[in-house]
């Protein structure tokens, strides 16, 4: 054959399918070798190779992300932060550019945080603490349980400790506790403070003019007293488990056969009095803001001004409703995960529409943010267990993703099969349609024209309103 023949048509097509290609459907679909998603209304461009394996995106900020799951992550942002894992949760690490902090973490029980702020610390749970403010009384190195001396952690201002548990001791709000050995031998002092235990045997502590504990043979047999510098201090008593009794100011209750049977009753703030029959399977409350009526585990239904609880066949069904600051929430559960249903109606408006996330495990997940913005995913066994954790959601859930729809807005939407071997997505605001089975077979359709594609477009057809109908190859183009 001619190659000057051969070169003149090869060109041709080249010039051909270019002018086709300025009409191509912005997605890329060469599954399972490459899926490019073109940007959306967030300026987020998204890739994908070999299905759920290989992903990146990035986005008009300049912020970048790579990962191949669940082996790595990679985030990179503009700003010089970043964020990188291995097999998450096993390690992880992450720079904040805002703070110049830098963390990382192997499982949780070894961590590390450094800063541009003086407060660096390192961890491997439960051996070995240290933390380096640059000030003495606040730095510290500790091995446990052979040596420590720490400050502002495990909810105590000081700890000590010397061959735990031979040497305790814990400081806060002035009170100082020495153990020797914990948790047996106790003594407290300061801040009016003072007592001396060897428990369980016998124990009592006060706080002079505020209150008294003492305790024999712990938890049998115990009294306290506080609120002694009010007008009406309260008591607590037991001699277990025969009775037990509590007074407040407006409030008392008597159990006896302790914890079954007994009541409680509330004259003031509100009135509400309560007879356990059997506790915790047979109570009944009766009050001006709480209701309460559980014969457990068959069934258990309680009111309160914040909060309303149904169980049936416990743990089978739970039905809980209540408030918070701006919210108001509903929970549906069955066996706690594998029915998983919340729903949020905003008080201030509650003629929006409401929030809504349902699982039904491991079937599928489904989002809904009431303004406009979709997502259902099955299958879908890693959700119900990690709603707050991104990365772990990030990094695993798209694993087991066979099916996928998103909704970014009403009218923008895409369908998702197989890991993106066959995708159908439409636009509204473009007034566009988008169909791609793998790279056999693609379709586009706008108000400018359609597009047929096959074998990675290897041969196109499309029909616009300027130009006509055209058809292109690698090899031949034609233009009636």
């Amino acid at each position: 054959m001619n190659l000057r023949l051969v070169a003149s048509m090869t060109l041709v097509a080249v010039a051909c399918l270019a002018s086709v290609r300025a009409e191509l459907p912005r997605e890329r679909n060469y599954w399972p070798f490459w899926v490019e998603q073109p940007a959306d209304r967030e300026g987020v461009s998204r890739w994908s190779s070999l299905g759920p394996l290989i992903y990146g995106s990035s986005n008009a900020d300049g912020d970048r992300m790579t990962g191949f799951r669940p082996l790595f992550h990679d985030f990179e942002g503009a700003d010089d932060s970043f964020a990188r894992s291995f097999i998450y949760p096993l390690w992880y690490r992450e720079h904040d550019a805002a703070t110049d902090d830098t963390k990382w973490t192997i499982l949780n029980l070894v961590n590390s945080r450094t800063g541009s702020a003086r407060d660096d610390r390192f961890s491997i749970w439960p051996f070995y603490f240290s933390r380096d403010t640059g000030e003495p009384e606040s730095s510290y190195r500790a091995v446990f349980p052979i040596y420590g001396d720490i400050s502002q952690r495990f909810g105590q201002q000081r700890l000590r400790w010397t061959a735990f548990p031979l040497y305790v001791r814990y400081e806060n709000d002035g009170v100082t506790t020495t153990s020797t050995p914990w948790p047996f031998i106790k003594s407290i002092s300061g801040a009016n403070h003072r007592g001396f235990e060897i428990w369980p045997l016998w124990g009592q502590r006060r706080e002079d003019g505020v209150s008294s504990r003492q305790f024999m043979l712990w938890p049998l047999i115990y009294q306290s007293h506080n609120n002694l510098d009010t007008a009406e201090p309260t008591h607590r008593a037991g001699f277990l488990p025969l009775y037990a009794t509590e007074t407040a100011p407006g409030y008392r209750s008597q159990t006896f056969g302790w914890p079954f049977f007994g009541y409680s009753n509330r004259t003031s703030p509100t009135r509400y009095r309560q007879t356990n029959l059997f506790w915790p399977f047979l109570v009944q409350g009766r009050g001006e803001q709480r209701h309460v009526n559980r014969w457990a585990p068959l069934y258990s239904h309680s009111v309160s001004p914040a909060r309303e609880q149904v169980w049936l066949l416990w743990p089978l069904w739970r039905d809980r409703q209540w408030s918070s600051e701006h919210l108001d929430h509903r929970r549906q559960q069955l066996l706690y995960f594998v029915y998983h249903s919340e729903v949020q109606t905003s008080r201030q408006s509650p003629d929006l529409a409401s929030a809504h996330k349902r699982h039904l495990w491991p079937l599928f997940s489904q989002w809904n943010n009431g303004a406009g913005r979709v997502q259902f995913q099955a299958f879908s066994p890693i959700e119900v267990f990690f709603p707050h954790n991104e990365r772990m959601r990030q990094l695993w859930s798209p694993l087991f993703a066979v099916y996928r729809y998103n909704q970014t807005d009403a009218g923008e939407y895409r369908h998702s099969a197989l890991w993106d071997a066959v995708t159908f997505a439409r636009s509204a605001e473009r007034q566009s349609t988008e169909f791609h089975l793998g790279p056999l077979f693609n379709f586009s359709g706008s108000p400018q024209g359609r597009y047929w594609g096959f074998l990675g477009d290897l041969l196109r057809v499309g029909y616009s309103a300027d130009r006509g109908l055209s058809a292109s190859s690698a090899l031949l183009s034609t233009k009636p």
